[in-house]
């Protein structure tokens, strides 16, 4: 079979992308063109309109907008969107503008609208057509073209075309008439005004170039299907002059026998292939050429209706979408179209045409043969149309040509002229060697004109050969070739030649050419100097870097003598100021110092470089006189010492300008230069000093600073600088030296402020400085004192010098609440009583805390002092606790009554007072503690004094269940006491029922069941005021059922008041049923006492007997649910019955029908009708009806009001086989799906095809479709099987039937119908792939995208690779899992196909590692900001050692410093080389200590070689450290006693082990008298030092006190070691005479015969057991571990 002409795939699925399936319909779902599709969408009645716009061309990216219209549709390929709302409000709006573009309101409806051109609206009214161009300002509201006809009236619009010019217009409409579908056409000229009616269903516009005609014939299409037949007319409209009139066609239109009510409803043209696409309502697509109407090819692709359709951008095809949602594209298949017509003869002239207008492959033999045959037969013209037709122009070649000239020339007519003049008259261009051959006798009869023009139409082929040969012409024409020809050499010098500078480097920019820049800036500064520094400047800032050497650049400047133009060309080049145009920044600099020195000073006052030779520069500077810049220049103290100290002195000084000057010194050049100039001028330099060291003080140090004043003995200075810093400062030592010199300044007020306000000085230091200054004012030592608690020694120091008037003051004015210490204070010097009384009258009682007061004066015995102060206090009104408290005390301690004092007054502290009291008065303290509530301390008194009583009367007056819950405790040990007088004392005394609760309450949670039952007992039962109470009747037979269930029916009896529900339940609980069926029964509730019966004795003979004894509805209910649950239905529906209960239908319903009780059923659900209408009942009722096979009975209760559920019952009965049952049931409700499958067991198979495809279920598809092949009623079958096919089951078995039963043509038509159907095969995405990367490249990437998991990704892979689709390549690769060829792919064309994100996904799954090296040298070229992020990503796959060496290679270590230190956890050699190479470079000592330490895999010699000579010693400290990792003992303790770092070197000698290196370090501490390093190397190396030798260096050198300790811990050392081994050895001696004497007590041959004792192995000696060490002697210790 040949493939089809066709290329057929789908798109897109609108469902899986989001949209609803009731948003796709011809009014809400619009497609315009194969850029955007536009849905209105309101998922739900509640949900928010939307606007659903999906993007073809963009990876079918979604958008959703809350956009609530009538209509929506999108411009063919800009984001912009028409709107319309209430049909006649119209909106333009630019969606990425954000902008509303226009709006209107028409006078009436607008019943469809359509773009019609890139920038016009057609709108249709019921009366009119109106146009409205978006762009045109001057159209504020859409323009009416022409007025509707009459045929079109009452028809749904459902197109509207306009021809390419805009001249020709047409309107399709449809409309319902005799029981079909008539079409309705109104086809309009807009230059003549007029016109016509044509019956057809669909019209289209196109054109045409017959072959030998000098311009396009236009032609309108329209098909149309009558009651008698069906054709495609294409008639011709606005007939060019000098063509030949086309001859009208009217052909047939096929449709299947079974497509009776099928017809046209889309036509589009394909201009490229002049083919005629045609779309019917059943999905069918038809291809007819456009010129002779001849029928291509016609085949099924949907089996849904296709609503919409536009044609593609390249107009090669047509796009479609059906009502499934599914987005289809059919278009010619190139590669088969001309072989597939070329199978009938009669459509070789069709296959050849077609070929030669489109380019097709299939028909060059007969092209090629047909050429041949025509030139050797002489006739030149027709082979010279034969060749300029060839397809793709395979015969015009340079041989072609050859002929072509080499033929003599006929009359005046050249034939290679008319070969020409045939190839320009084509659309296609000339190729390059037609061009060549053309233009040279062009050109040389001054016809350049010619050549314009063709070059302007497009039909010459440009090249760098045609352009040479114009230049000499025409250099302006040649220009335009060159571009054209992408000829960058000849470009740039024809823009040069012709002076348009600005040209050339955008130029070479966007096509990468190269030139020689220097050479062509050297031209142009001579031709044009301004213009050339303004070349030169744009090469050197070009984006990607300077195309120029600049150094070069301004050799050319130089040597032209053009300083000014040089100076601005640096300023420009030089403005980011890197460190590599140093020099160059010195030479400018230089330039301008020898012959501009303003401009100079400009310049470095702007501080826009820093890179120069600053020491050049500031002796030019300070030689052209500008001190300034030379200071800031100078590196050298010296030189900056010397300018600096006559500064302040010079003209027009500027103090700010120093001072911001120092802050660039280091703190020695700034502590140097301001000594310089204290030392030189101290009147002139003073105040710019306080003004640098206020600034600078942090830095430079307030010490140093101060060490500075005071050298100079300048207290003014000293008093201004610190003035100035010591509100900031925290320095104590700041604070100290501005009290000082604030003293001697006189400055007192600043004295007092910094004593009350600063938190930093030494209170100590300066409490002694101002008594020693003896100031005649006070207050700021008090304020020292009373802040910092010296308040003892102030009254000390102020009563020794009798200044009472300061004390005084402290306590009145300074700080009250000190009154307490002054008073304590005054009472420890022995002050004279009256004194303080007298003090104590002249202070505010309300500012003196009392308790602090009281607490002084109580711990010196002396309270009794207070109480004419607290009297006082009171009676003026002060209420605080605390004199209370002071005043109970007193009471208490002179025993003045203080019952009624605790008892009545509610102000004294009751835990406080209570404690005071627990040891003189029990009982106060319980008055005090019951006051207060303080109940821990209260039951604690009472506890410990046996006060039960007491104790019980407090907690049940309390009512406190966490109290009770503590006092009824099992930790308790009183808690029986406590009980036995709650019991017999407390309850029976109160009256108070809720506080008995608490407490019955309490005693249930404490879960003391007995005592509460007695308690209880003793309330309820006995003559109490709670004798009735239901709580605690209800209490006493809940304890009583939980604890001692025998009573219960006995206090059921005696009790009358108790809650019978809360108990009955209760009993139910724990089991005592019967003692719930007399509760129940005692109190009338029969209905729960029947329950009792029923759920729990379980007795439903019992219950039924009780229920005929009370006969009530209740009980009858609850007797016929046993029942039920009993599965005695008839007596479970008597008994419903009998209560007029249809309550639990549910149940019933269900027991009733598994028993196959429908008679009793029956008569329960018309009981329960009569009460409810609830849908279970309808519906259990009905079906008894299909069951019982009462069918009229059945219709009459469906018939009447019912509220059953219909389907369930339908669905009941086709179970059980009842269809006749089940099909009255699915008709009622309209249930197509089930009522189809009915049908078909009925063999009704009309009727069930068309409730199929009602129902549009693929089951009832299934049925249906194998009933209808069984019957050979392929017509429906054909419906059913185009739903089918969705899925690949149901495909497979429907592909078997059919080839089984030998139906090949109608399986061929049916699956050609559904090839863009949802579930498609692989191979027709893959294959649609394949097309679109050959000739749709621009497409393919969004159809990969969303259809690359259902293709074959190799062959899509290949293809793309033949095609150069760089990123699709990618996509596919990478989707593939090709991530190799994917990650050179990217690499390889980074400029199409480079994506961050992307490429590191792709390169952390790549198999060859040698692709990882070739992705990082490609971020270092091209992406060196992201090195670090995609290093990040390949750590786990890289050699990291290898990584390093590229970058030392290429001298960029720096750039992956992050990823090094990240790395260094693998401890490899070279990373730690490379971290440590930097970390030195940086001086960051800290982290290169911690890499040494922790990563040992490096050259631990010669790095610690190289850090020992650098210059900060802690380098020098981690080369020590790296000696001693090293075992190098010696040169590591001699680099740290170089540095002085002894601990390091004892830490070294001690963790070496060798005695030699000890001793050593050890002399070297004596020999330098260092007697602290020496004890500590007695402690460390204990292990390593003999005796001997710290002897004699302690005899010898005086260390006798210091080896002392060590000396004691040795002999207490081996004291113990004596001990031990003199003891083993005594144990040993007494275990060896025990043996030897056991030994001798044995007989030599034992007790028994040794020919009958058997083996002596377990009776003879066993061995000495062995010792746990080699030698016998238990390890020593050593050092201080004894």
């Amino acid at each position: 079979m040949a493939p089809l002409p066709i290329s057929f795939q789908e798109v897109l699925m609108l469902p899986s992308v989001g949209v609803d399936n009731s948003a796709i319909g011809f009014n809400t779902c619009t497609l315009e063109s194969d850029h955007f599709i536009c849905i209105r969408e309101k998922k739900s009645e509640t949900a928010q309109p939307e606007v659903v716009i999906v993007d073809l061309k963009s990876g079918n990216n979604v958008t959703r907008r809350p956009i609530k219209a009538d209509s929506a549709i999108m411009h063919w390929s800009k984001q912009i969107i028409a709107l319309r709302a209430q049909s006649r409000t119209l909106q333009i709006f630019d969606l990425d503008k954000k902008a509303k573009l226009k709006s209107a309101t028409m006078n009436e409806d607008v019943v469809f609208w359509k773009w019609i051109s890139d920038s016009t609206l057609g709108l249709v009214t019921d009366n009119a057509v109106f146009h409205w161009d978006i762009y045109d300002n001057s159209q504020t509201a859409p323009v009416e073209v022409f007025k509707r006809n009459a045929n079109l009236n009452g028809c749904q619009i459902i197109n509207y075309r306009t021809n390419s010019e805009g001249k020709w217009m047409a309107i399709v409409g449809i409309s319902q008439q005799q029981g079909r579908v008539v079409g309705s056409l109104q086809l309009y000229s807009k230059d003549r005004g007029i016109s016509q009616a044509i019956e057809g269903h669909a019209a289209t516009f196109g054109t045409l170039r017959l072959e030998g005609e000098p311009a396009d014939t236009k032609v309108f299409s329209f098909a149309v299907r009558t009651a008698t037949g069906a054709k495609l007319h294409i008639v011709e409209i606005d007939h060019p002059e000098g063509n030949k009139p086309f001859q009208k066609k009217a052909v047939d239109i096929f449709f299947p026998p079974e497509a009776t009510n099928d017809f046209p409803v889309a036509m589009q043209v394909s201009q490229k292939y002049g083919i005629i696409y045609m779309v019917t309502k059943y999905g069918f697509i038809h291809l007819y050429d456009l010129e002779t109407g001849t029928t291509l090819f016609m085949n099924r692709i949907s089996s849904e209706t296709i609503f919409t359709t536009c044609a593609d951008t390249e107009s090669t095809g047509i796009l479609g979408i059906n009502r499934k949602g599914q987005v289809l594209f059919v278009s010619v298949d190139e590669s088969t179209i001309v072989d597939y017509l070329l199978q009938n003869p009669a459509n070789t002239e069709i296959a050849i045409k077609m070929a030669s207008r489109a380019g097709l492959p299939g028909a060059d033999q007969l092209y090629s043969r047909q050429f041949d045959q025509l030139f050797n037969s002489g006739d030149y013209e027709g082979a010279a149309k034969v060749a300029a037709n060839s397809p793709r122009g395979f015969l015009r070649t340079t041989e072609t040509i050859n002929k072509f000239k080499n033929l003599p020339p006929a009359g005046k007519v050249s034939y290679i002229l008319l070969y020409f003049g045939m190839l320009l008259d084509k659309t296609t261009p000339l190729n390059k060697t037609e061009t060549l051959e053309l233009a040279p006798p062009v050109l040389s009869q001054s016809r350049k004109h010619l050549l314009e023009k063709w070059a302007k139409d497009g039909k010459l082929d440009f090249s760098e050969e045609l352009g040479d040969l114009i230049r000499p012409y025409d250099v302006n024409f040649a220009l335009a070739v060159y571009l054209k020809a992408n000829a960058a050499h000849k470009v740039v010098a024809s823009f040069a030649e012709l002076g348009q500078f600005d040209k050339i480097l955008p130029y070479c920019d966007q096509t990468g050419y190269q030139p020689d820049w220097i050479t062509l800036l050297q031209h142009i500064v001579r031709t044009n100097p301004e213009r050339g520094a303004e070349f030169a400047t744009t090469l050197a800032n070009h984006q990607g870097g300077p195309l120029v050497d600049i150094e070069r650049v301004v050799d050319v400047f130089q040597a032209q003598g053009m300083v000014q133009q040089a100076t601005a060309f640096l300023l420009e080049v030089l403005k980011d100021n890197h460190p590599e145009h140093g020099h160059l920044q010195t030479r400018l600099l230089e330039m301008n110092l020898m012959n501009a020195p303003q401009v100079a000073d400009a310049i470095l006052g702007n501080n826009l470089f820093s890179h120069f030779d600053k020491a050049r520069i500031a002796n030019l500077c300070e030689q052209t006189g500008l001190f300034q810049k030379a200071l800031e220049l100078y590196e050298d103290s010296a030189a900056i010492k010397r300018v600096i100290v006559g500064i302040p002195g010079t003209a027009n000084f500027n103090p700010d300008w120093l001072v911001n000057y120092f802050g660039q010194l280091s703190v020695e050049q700034s502590l140097e230069c301001l000594d310089a100039m204290m030392k030189a001028n101290i009147r002139q330099n003073l105040q710019s000093v306080v003004q640098v060291a206020t600034k600078y003080s942090e830095l430079l140090g307030p010490t140093n600073l101060i060490d500075l004043f005071e050298k100079y003995k300048t207290h003014e200075g000293l008093f201004y600088y610190l003035g100035s810093i010591v509100n900031l400062s925290q320095d104590a030592d700041v604070h100290f030296k501005y009290i000082e010199s604030a003293t001697r300044m006189g400055q007192f007020n600043e004295v007092e402020r910094i004593c009350r306000d600063s938190n930093f000085y030494n209170p100590e230091k300066v409490k002694n400085f101002l008594k020693e200054a003896k100031l005649t004012e006070m207050l700021p030592l008090i304020i020292v004192c009373d802040r910092h608690n010296f308040v003892h020694d102030l009254i000390l120091y102020l009563y020794q010098n009798q200044r009472f008037n300061a004390i005084e003051v402290y306590v009145q004015r300074v700080n009250p609440t000190r009154t307490p210490e002054v008073i304590g204070g005054l009472l420890d010097v022995d002050c004279d009583e009256a004194v303080i009384k007298n003090l104590l009258t002249t202070i505010n009682p309300e500012s003196i805390p009392i308790d602090a007061l009281v607490q002084q004066v109580e711990s010196r015995n002396r309270l009794k002092l207070l109480l004419p102060f607290l009297e006082a206090t009171l009676a003026s009104g002060n209420q605080q606790q605390a004199i209370f408290n002071a005043l109970a005390k007193i009471y208490i301690d002179s025993n003045n009554n203080p019952e009624k004092f605790l008892k009545e007054n509610d102000q004294y502290d009751t835990l406080s007072v209570g404690k005071y009291c627990e040891k003189r008065d029990p009982n106060l303290a319980f008055i005090a503690y019951q006051k207060g509530q303080n109940d821990l301390e209260l039951i604690n008194i009472t506890n410990e004094n046996s006060m039960y009583r007491a104790q019980a009367r407090y907690v049940l007056e309390r009512a406190d269940r966490e109290l009770w819950a503590f006092v009824l405790s099992e930790n308790n040990i009183h808690r029986r006491s406590v009980i036995d007088q709650v019991v017999a004392t407390a309850v029976p005394e109160c009256t108070d029922p809720g506080k008995v609760s608490e407490a019955v309450a309490s005693f249930l949670q404490a879960d003391l069941p007995g005592e509460l039952i007695e308690l209880l007992e003793k309330i309820v039962l006995e003559p109490s005021p709670f004798n009735d109470n239901p709580s605690l009747q209800n209490l006493l037979i809940l304890t009583a059922a939980r604890a001692d269930k025998g009573r219960v029916m006995d206090y059921i009896h005696r009790l009358d008041a108790f809650n019978p529900e809360e108990c009955a339940q209760l009993c139910i609980d724990v089991g005592l049923h019967e003692e719930a069926f007399e509760t129940y029964k005692k109190v009338g509730e029969k209905t729960k006492a029947v329950e009792v019966l029923v759920e729990h004795v379980v007795s439903i003979d019992r219950a039924s007997a009780f229920a005929e004894d009370v006969d009530i509805p209740e009980v009858w209910s609850k007797v016929a649910k046993a029942q039920l649950d009993g599965l005695r239905v008839a007596d479970a529906i008597e008994s419903y019955i009998r209560a007029n209960d249809p309550q639990n239908y549910v149940e019933v319903i269900e027991v009733a029908t598994h028993a196959g009780k429908d008679e009793e059923l029956v008569k329960y659900l018309r009981m329960a009708r009569k009460h409810l209408r609830e849908p279970p009942i309808d519906t259990a009722l009905a079906f008894s009806y299909a069951r019982l096979d009462q069918l009229a009975e059945l219709e009459d209760f469906l018939r009447g009001t019912n509220v059953a559920n219909i389907e369930e019952s339908g669905d009941k009965a086709a179970e059980e086989n009842l269809h006749q049952a089940a099909k009255i049931f699915y008709t009622s409700i309209s249930n197509w799906s089930k009522l189809a499958t009915t049908l078909v067991h009925l063999e009704d198979y009309q009727a069930a095809v068309e409730c199929a495809r009602k129902a549009n279920n693929i089951k009832v598809w299934n049925q249906v479709h194998g009933a209808c092949v069984a019957k050979k009623e392929f017509r429906l079958a054909r419906i059913c099987g185009l739903n089918l096919i969705v899925d690949a089951e149901q495909l497979q078995a429907l592909v078997k039937q059919y080839e089984r039963e030998g139906y090949f043509d109608e399986l061929i038509d049916l699956l050609e119908q559904g090839l863009g159907l949802e579930r498609a095969h692989m191979g027709m995405f893959t294959e649609l792939g394949i097309a679109l990367s050959r000739y749709h490249p621009d497409r393919l990437m969004e159809h990969i995208k969303l259809f690359w998991g259902r293709m074959n990704l190799p062959k899509l892979i290949r293809a793309c690779e033949e095609a150069n689709l760089w990123p699709e390549l990618v996509f596919c690769y990478f989707h593939y899992d090709e991530f190799d060829n994917a990650a050179l792919a990217v690499m390889e064309r980074a400029q199409n196909s480079w994506e961050h994100q992307q490429f590191k996904e792709i390169v952390v799954k790549v198999a060859n590692l040698e692709i990882y090296y070739r992705a990082i040298n490609f971020y270092l070229e091209q992406h060196p900001s992201l090195l670090t992020d995609l290093l990040q990503v390949l750590t786990p796959r890289i050699d990291v050692n290898r990584v390093v060496r590229m970058f030392q290679k290429s001298d960029n270590l720096p750039l992956i410093k992050p990823f090094l230190l990240n790395v260094q956890t693998q401890n490899k050699r070279t990373v730690n080389d490379a971290i440590n190479d930097l970390l030195i470079e940086e001086e960051d000592y800290k982290t290169l200590r911690d890499s040494a330490e922790n990563y040992d895999n490096y050259d631990a010699v010669e790095l610690a070689s190289r850090l020992e000579k650098h210059d900060l010693v802690f380098f020098r400290q981690i080369a020590a450290n790296i000696y001693r990792k090293t075992k190098r003992w010696e040169k590591s303790i001699a680099l740290s006693k170089q540095d002085k770092l002894y601990k390091d070197a004892i830490e070294t000698a001690a963790i070496s082990g060798k005695s030699d290196v000890v001793e050593e370090l050890l002399r070297y501490f004596v020999d330098i008298g260092s007697r602290e390093c020496y004890v500590g190397m007695l402690y460390a190396c204990y292990d390593l030092i003999r005796p001997d030798i710290i002897l004699e260096l302690s005899w010898r050198h005086g260390l006798n006190d210091f080896t002392m300790p060590y000396m004691i811990n040795l002999l207490s050392q081996q004291t113990k070691e004596i001990a031990t081994l003199k003891a083993d050895n005594e144990a040993r001696k007494a275990k060896e005479t025990a043996q030897e004497k056991h030994e001798d007590e044995t007989p030599i041959l034992g007790n028994r015969l040794m020919i009958t004792a058997g083996p002596a192995a377990s009776t003879g000696r066993a061995s000495p057991a062995p010792f746990g060490q080699s030698n016998g002697f238990v390890p020593q210790p050593t050092g201080f571990g004894f």
